[in-house]
């Protein structure tokens, strides 16, 4: 697996198509970015948070450079953590253990290449199989806000999770 920089031109067709649908935009951005999400929305909210957090988005790639997932990263030098949002896989490639290589390969990024200490991501508590993703390499629940978010007739939890070199 690969990391490059997200190229909004020819990457945003791919995230139109693993963020499917209203929950799965709900579950991806906590609805930061309007539903249904437009490249023009998508870039606004990327610009806005590298110019406020130092965020950058990237696309993990097989080795043959089919996309799987995406993820924007922001590093925080005054505390030197790392900040992880936006994470989403292919929807055809879930459970195949792409997230866990890409997260993985996303750690050893932020570790060795930005040099923080820690990386820290919000996930809710309804997303099973991203926790489980972010438990399989290491990450620890750190604290939960019940009732954080509301989708339709759902009421979902935060979960802060939080990992340490």
């Amino acid at each position: 697996m690969r990391l490059r920089p997200y190229i909004p031109l020819t990457d945003y067709e791919y995230l139109q198509k693993w963020v499917n649908n209203e929950r799965t935009h709900a579950l991806w951005c906590a609805n930061l970015i309007p539903y249904p999400m437009t490249s023009k929305k998508l870039q606004e909210i990327l610009d806005k948070d590298a110019q406020d957090w130092g965020g950058c988005a990237y696309i993990a790639t097989k080795e043959d450079g089919e996309q799987v997932g995406f993820f924007v990263l922001s590093v925080n030098v005054s505390n030197n953590s790392g900040f992880l949002k936006f994470v989403i896989v292919n929807d055809e490639l879930r459970g195949k253990g792409y997230g866990t290589q890409m997260i993985n390969l996303m750690l050893r990024f932020a570790f060795d290449i930005a040099g923080v200490s820690s990386v820290q991501l919000n996930v809710f508590d309804t997303n099973d199989s991203a926790k489980r993703c972010y438990s399989k390499v290491g990450f620890v629940q750190d604290s939960l806000v019940t009732n954080a978010f509301t989708f339709k007739d759902e009421s979902w939890g935060r979960c802060h999770m939080r990992i340490s070199k």
